[in-house]
């Protein structure tokens, strides 16, 4: 019998992990239907955290909460409770950006007023129910404000001149005058999930090197809110050439500030859910994303499980959404690309089920011939 690791990050913005994983083994099944399944959907901090926890980690449950939406409305999401653990033994709740304070959950970008207020309302509400452990991932961020929404949801005070909040986002940060942490909530272990680690401010910093995608479209406008980053890193007393402190929009370097450790997502989400250990009595590993590129081998999901498998002498294989000339394939046994097999990208976008069955179909064929 055949053993399928299936560990596929999200297809950003149209599947979940879960789902991904899920349509594969159905394609994988019409040509082999004797294979045995392992779900282990991945993520690495971005769109999908909490998802691909839920799928992988018995007895976790989700749990509701209303936060401040990177819109400016309140939105309905939730957290991620685990059993409690040896190294958590209140539990352990996953909470991520992308769907509390996530780019994807805008219709238009906010680049001044998008802020990570909905992130630290789902922390808080973790901590009132009392873990011991906090997983944070910090991919899809949809703001630019240092943190700061975050930090204040937790207790903290940013003030302008006159002694009155400044205004959320980006858009305050120029007028930040002190900080006040005095009721700053008490972090319980924090571990932080990023794929990130440009620093806070400069030319490689999260205005100069994300803010475009977040709406920052001028250099006059990159280099405010550059400005403002660094002012914030003078008042919080941090080094903003600090590793990983440009994640999110700045809130990395938060997260540091609030006592949280910065750690690779993709290693880190495989540790918490035994990833190694289901890949190793495995004949197969199936990855992807929703585009394989020349930047996929920098610590995201399919060259980090590419790594894995190796080491398990595991063959490897790979669906992407689309796989771009300059990707590095010779990782995997075997590769497919959603857009080839659909005949466009328009074609793999508007059905990404029915194709990733479909490349589980063709990937399956070589090893039940």
């Amino acid at each position: 019998m055949t053993r399928v690791v299936l560990a596929p990050d999200s297809f950003k913005g149209t599947l979940t992990a879960a789902d991904a994983a899920a349509a594969l083994a159905e394609g994988w099944t019409a040509v082999d239907p004797a294979a045995e399944f392992v779900h282990r959907p991945m993520a690495d901090g971005g769109e999908g955290t909490v998802a691909a926890f839920e799928a992988a980690v018995p007895g976790a449950v989700r749990m509701p909460v209303v936060v401040d939406g990177p819109a400016g409305t309140r939105i309905d999401t939730s957290w991620l409770l685990l059993p409690p653990s040896k190294g958590a033994p209140a539990g352990t709740a996953v909470v991520d950006l992308g769907s509390t304070s996530g780019i994807e959950l805008l219709d238009e970008l906010r680049p001044w007023d998008a802020d990570t207020t909905g992130l630290g309302q789902a922390m808080a509400s973790a901590l009132d129910h009392g873990v011991s452990c906090l997983v944070v991932g910090i991919g899809s961020s949809a703001s630019t404000d240092g943190g700061t929404g975050m930090l204040t949801a937790l207790g903290a005070r940013f003030l302008d001149a006159s002694g009155a909040p400044v205004a959320r986002g980006a858009r305050g940060l120029a007028e930040i005058a002190s900080v006040d942490l005095t009721a700053l909530r008490a972090a319980p272990e924090v571990r932080v999930l990023t794929d990130v680690t440009n620093p806070l401010t400069g030319p490689r910093g999260a205005a100069a090197v994300f803010g475009p995608q977040k709406g920052l479209r001028s250099a006059e406008d990159i280099a405010l809110a550059d400005d403002g980053l660094r002012r914030l890193a003078d008042l919080l007393g941090i080094d903003p050439a600090g590793e990983g402190y440009g994640a999110a929009g700045g809130t990395g370097a938060a997260l540091v500030v609030w006592g949280g450790v910065l750690a690779p997502g993709a290693a880190e989400v495989a540790e918490l859910i035994g990833l190694a250990d289901a890949i190793a009595d495995a004949d197969f590993v199936i990855t992807g994303e929703g585009s394989y590129d020349g930047q996929s081998g920098d610590g995201k999901v399919p060259s980090f499980l590419a790594g894995l498998a190796a080491v398990a002498d595991t063959r490897a294989l790979l669906a992407a959404g689309r796989i771009t000339a300059d990707a590095d394939t010779a990782l995997f046994a075997a590769s497919v690309s959603l857009t080839d097999l659909a005949g466009s990208s328009e074609a793999a976008l508007a059905d990404p089920a029915r194709w990733l069955r479909e490349a589980g179909a063709v990937l399956a064929r070589p090893a039940a011939s």
